[in-house]
């Protein structure tokens, strides 16, 4: 539940910054990193829609304000891939405990090297790690169903 409130916390201090939380998901293939903001947006309905034709060979082709869109059942969690999107071509469905949507985007602002992401991941803990400086802002990661939610924030300024 305290993780919960943190997220929570998190989410409504990305309401005021651009892009500053990611959440990480460790594959075979390295990090997969999906970001609060993005360029395609989609009605709850819409994903609603999508998410109930969801298999994971992939559900039917819907058309969507964003072009055609196919959603997959993972064990991530379902994927939306946008088969017309220029950019962000992907969103990954996420439900809060109220059961309203979130979507995680694939293409976002926050740009993190792979020595930054991995630090935050190992020092990830379910009531949120030690806080970490990274390029003048802090972070903080914190382990959740998904994987490793991961805040930033701009770090004061020094005298």
């Amino acid at each position: 539940m305290k993780f919960c409130a943190a997220l929570l916390l998190c989410l409504a201090v990305a309401a005021h910054a651009e892009d500053n939380v990611l959440l990480v998901q460790t594959g075979a293939q390295g990090f997969v990193v999906w970001h609060t903001e993005g360029a395609s947006q989609l009605t709850d309905d819409e994903v609603l829609e999508l998410m109930a034709t969801a298999t994971p060979a992939g559900g039917q082709i819907m058309s969507t304000p964003l072009g055609a869109a196919r959603a997959y059942e993972m064990k991530e969690g379902i994927v939306i891939r946008l088969l017309d999107a220029a950019r962000d071509k992907a969103l990954l469905v996420d439900r809060d405990a109220c059961g309203h949507v979130h979507l995680w985007h694939a293409e976002g602002a926050t740009r993190l090297t792979d020595e930054q992401l991995s630090e935050v991941v190992m020092s990830a803990l379910p009531e949120g790690g030690p806080r970490i400086r990274l390029n003048g802002k802090y972070a903080k990661g914190f382990i959740g169903r998904l994987g490793v939610t991961i805040t930033l924030w701009q770090a004061p300024l020094r005298n």
